[in-house]
């Protein structure tokens, strides 16, 4: 059942991301995942949760996480950031990628490729009985050799039959993330790493989180499962 569900939720986020170009606004990219989750008889998990108004988060430029769709159309040098959540089955997969609108400048396009970098060497940190810290330190060393800051404000979290569950996943160095990885646990790896500081604000509308400095920030996301010698990536279309 989780199979089922994180790989609808990567097939939508696939669709989606072939849609991303000037001119498209975040709203119509929210319709379209919103469609996308009742035709695979899904729901998206985001929808109402805790209030959060839409199917589909998008966080353009220097928004880290949580950003709500809205009439504005993407431009051209944009990055922007569809983080897809499907409740299928009775669970939820989870996924996210950050894409270029258009052409971009070198900095930003750089950003991008060590955010999915960062990413994969967090899930290469994934291995049974080694303690979560792991995780954060692998993608932490690669942000610091960028010059890069890792958002600590926002971590990965274990997920199944609930969209949140109190394992948290650190994306720096955490000495007290002693947790020991078992076979079985399910949790994502979501690096936010940003140009900049990794201190942020929070918008009014209670959601939207920024960059303190406004600085461009990009982020991944798989949801992943500790196996018996090692992980597998869930969210593969």
């Amino acid at each position: 059942r989780m199979r089922r569900a994180c790989k609808a939720a990567a097939q939508t986020l696939e669709k989606l991301g072939k849609l991303v170009r000037p001119g498209i606004t975040t709203e119509e990219l929210d319709a379209v995942a919103h469609e996308e989750a009742i035709s695979r008889g899904a729901y998206p998990s985001t929808l109402n949760y805790h209030g959060y108004p839409k199917s589909l988060c998008t966080s353009v430029n220097e928004v880290i996480c949580h950003g709500i769709p809205d009439s504005r159309a993407l431009e051209e040098g944009d990055i922007v950031n569809l983080d897809v959540t499907l409740y299928l089955d009775g669970m939820h997969g989870d996924c996210s990628a950050t894409y270029l609108v258009g052409k971009v400048d070198e900095s930003a396009r750089k950003l991008v490729e060590t955010t999915y970098e960062c990413m994969m060497k967090g899930i290469a940190a994934v291995k049974p009985g080694r303690p979560i810290s792991d995780i954060g330190r692998a993608i932490q060393t690669l942000a610091d050799q960028h010059g890069y800051g890792v958002v600590r404000a926002y971590c990965g979290h274990g997920i199944g039959e609930r969209f949140h569950t109190g394992l948290q996943i650190p994306h720096y160095f955490e000495e007290e993330a002693t947790t020991r990885m078992a076979p079985g646990m399910i949790f994502t790896v979501e690096p936010m790493i940003t140009v900049g500081s990794w201190d942020y604000d929070q918008w009014k509308d209670g959601w939207t989180a920024v960059t303190a400095d406004r600085s461009l920030t990009a982020q991944f996301e798989h949801t992943v499962l500790v196996t018996d010698d090692g992980v597998e990536i869930l969210t593969l279309p």
